[in-house]
């Protein structure tokens, strides 16, 4: 597994704020968090937490691009620059995801009929494992993840929830980025297999790569984590 570099932060978010705006209610906006500022280090997971709404996810997904960070700076380690996706153009936030930053939520999103082998190789082979490793790191992870080997020619699409969840989980762990977000993985596992994903959050943890997760499952989340940012620290009590 590559070793990344352990001398500055990978993430680093600066007075970060975001409002969601209602069109429905006449443009009323909605803060979510206002003045999130944290740093993530080579090697250390950083869990978020609070309660259901406290903007979490709205958190994960500005810094993986995903919304517009209305104010401050969400700066990312690539090489010896840091980007600040918050005023990125797209481009540049789409070579982030391919080779910096890897993203694992909740749900499976895939082309349908593609294998599930397929699926998790060429989430490795997309950030430069060479083919050969790749497979052999997709079937190591279906392996530890329980994924019967009679369904890794199949595509998920027809599984069980759980099964799909554990293919996600294969394919977000296997390529090489120096940073990865966790956005409830284990939310629809077992005990056994929560055990499994706690063990390979260490080993990227322990390549250098730097984690910022969100974790349902309290036991998970004591396991992983080396800081625990409160976001109702974040919380806005304004709606402008």
């Amino acid at each position: 597994m590559t070793q990344y570099n352990v001398t500055r932060n990978l993430v680093t978010l600066e007075g970060v704020s975001k409002a969601f705006t209602l069109h429905l209610r006449d443009g009323m906006k909605i803060s979510v968090v206002d003045n999130v500022s944290f740093g993530v280090k080579p090697g250390e997971c950083v869990v978020l937490g609070g309660p259901s709404g406290a903007g979490k996810s709205s958190i994960l997904k500005m810094i993986y691009g995903n919304y517009r960070c209305d104010h401050g700076r969400i700066l990312v380690r690539d090489g010896d620059e840091q980007v600040d996706v918050a005023n990125a153009e797209p481009r540049r936030i789409l070579a982030l995801r391919g080779s910096v930053m890897g993203y694992v939520s909740q749900f499976l999103r895939v082309i349908p009929r593609v294998s599930s082998l397929d699926i998790v190789a060429g989430a490795a082979t997309d950030s430069g494992v060479p083919q050969a490793e790749a497979w052999a790191r997709a079937e190591r992870l279906l392996t530890l993840l329980n994924v019967p080997e009679r369904l890794w020619s199949l595509p998920p699409a027809t599984f069980s929830g759980g099964e799909q969840q554990r293919v996600n989980i294969a394919r977000g762990l296997a390529a090489d980025r120096p940073i990865l977000l966790l956005d409830e993985p284990t939310a629809s596992l077992d005990a056994a297999n929560r055990a499994v994903v706690v063990r390979l959050i260490e080993e990227k943890k322990r390549a250098g790569a730097a984690v910022i997760g969100i974790f349902h499952d309290d036991d998970v989340r004591e396991l992983v984590a080396d800081r625990i940012v409160d976001v109702t620290e974040f919380a806005s009590s304004e709606a402008a």
